[in-house]
């Protein structure tokens, strides 16, 4: 069964695994995740526009790398080797879905 994770999210079944749907915003530092997709919170959202063209899209791993104090803004997450920093509202828009299991790897140097 899935571990009890509610509060990050809604708890989803996927074979043998639990996964959890979330926001971004909701993610715990450290902990992967594969983006599912970017909602527009109006229409249009040039916001939500942007962060698809910087590589905000479905199947990409993205993890929460650092936050700022207390839950505050910036939160930084990391895609590949790129680095962004997201202001939480920003980063609500983009649903993930995440391994509680299993945490981030590590990044690999630069060659």
């Amino acid at each position: 069964t899935c571990p009890d994770l509610f509060h990050f999210g809604r708890a989803m079944p996927y074979g043998r695994v639990c996964e959890i749907q979330m926001r971004l915003n909701e993610l715990p530092r450290g902990m992967e995740a594969i983006i599912e997709r970017v909602e527009d919170a109006s229409h249009p959202d040039p916001v939500a526009g942007r962060l698809r063209e910087l590589g905000f899209v479905p199947g990409e791993a993205v993890c929460v790398v650092a936050t700022a104090p207390m839950g505050g803004d910036p939160i930084a997450v990391r895609i590949g080797f790129t680095r962004f920093a997201l202001r939480r509202d920003e980063a609500a828009r983009v649903i993930v879905r995440a391994d509680p299991s299993r945490p981030a790897p590590q990044a690999r140097p630069h060659p």
